[in-house]
């Protein structure tokens, strides 16, 4: 397969650069995951199309602040991203992270950055513009620097500085966990009173943890996508999500995860007919032709020609199918990407 093989037309303008209100006012496109037609639906409709004993799970993840704007210790301007909490050294405090990182002249290890109230060294270099840096604080100390140092990481095609209000915007609801350098943007559409309706109609909720970072998003720069490789990616799964995934399983109920990022986890963790509880890495990449394990269905985003999330999204529609929705998509004019509307297949 080539990138080509997952190319549709989109006009810029259709490019969601700010998200509706409420959040579950966006529109659905239902696919039937293996025969029919698309339907269009809005997504405070979603509790009608599950249903009851249906297992949803999402990544409960927290965007930080993780877009850091700054100066080298020779004056020179730098960017970071930080993509991955790191354990703590015991030898040197302050919190650490692999961050992506571009300035004017190269980042070298050892060099001293300044962001602010926050300062940081580099660590190591590790190549291809990822780095390993620790700050000169970690815990409350440095969350609360980092609120004021940071940005909220909207993504590149978002063509508009970030606002006071994608702090709140740009998380879910249910975020709970902090760390991640972007937003499980199939979570941003569900509301307090969308999951109070999910569980009057018994549809049973469950988390897992994927911190986002550029395994999700970075692009095929391969000529065979079979080629690429994912970066990987930290997950937690807890104790309660694998027996709720037993549950289901006996019940004959439906896993429905809730983006690309719960997919991969739940497909990672899956082993021996359930789900591994406690903590796993992903490298996961879901092309047409894999062999699903745990997932039967997704709620989704509208995504990004050539990348790794349509292929994801073609592997279980297929690709055929989610490209010709994708065009109707295009021609009723739906909002596409992270601020974007919905898709579920089911």
């Amino acid at each position: 397969m080539r990138p080509s093989d997952f190319d549709y037309d989109l006009p810029e303008a259709l490019v969601a650069q700010q998200p509706v209100s409420p959040r579950d006012a966006s529109r659905l496109l239902l696919l039937p995951r293996w025969a029919g037609p698309p339907e269009h639906r809005r997504f405070r409709e979603l509790p009608g199309l599950l249903a009851p004993g249906d297992l949803l799970v999402f990544n409960d993840t927290r965007v930080i602040p993780a877009r850091l704007e700054g100066v080298k210790e020779t004056g020179g301007r730098c960017e970071l991203l930080l993509c991955e909490p790191l354990p703590p050294d015991p030898a040197a405090p302050g919190a650490r992270f692999r961050a992506m990182g571009q300035a004017s002249k190269p980042i070298r290890a050892g060099q001293r950055l300044a962001f602010g109230p926050l300062a940081a060294v580099v660590e190591a270099a590790e190549g291809e513009g990822f780095f390993v840096v620790r700050f000169d604080r970690d815990g409350e100390p440095f969350a609360a620097a980092l609120e004021r140092a940071g940005h909220v990481p909207l993504p590149p095609y978002i063509r508009r500085p970030d606002g006071p209000a994608d702090r709140e915007r740009y998380q879910t609801v249910f975020a709970r966990v902090p760390g991640s350098a972007a937003a499980p943007t199939a979570g941003l559409h569900f509301t307090p009173e969308l999951l109070a309706r999910l569980d009057e109609r018994g549809v049973v909720r469950a988390s897992v943890t994927l911190h986002v970072g550029p395994g999700t998003f970075l692009p095929v720069r391969e000529e065979r996508v079979e080629a690429h490789r994912m970066h990987e990616e930290p997950y937690q799964v807890p104790e309660a999500t694998a027996a709720a995934f037993a549950a289901c399983r006996a019940r004959g109920g439906r896993v429905v995860a809730v983006g690309s990022t719960a997919v991969r986890t739940l497909e990672s963790a899956f082993a021996g007919g359930g789900l591994r509880a406690g903590p796993g890495r992903t490298s996961l990449f879901v092309l047409p032709g894999y062999e699903w394990k745990a997932v039967d269905a997704m709620v989704t985003n509208l995504h990004l020609p050539h990348s790794t999330l349509l292929m994801l999204v073609c592997a279980l529609g297929g690709r055929e199918r989610v490209l010709a929705a994708y065009r109707e998509a295009v021609r009723e004019g739906y909002r596409f990407y992270s601020y974007g509307d919905a898709m579920l297949l089911a």
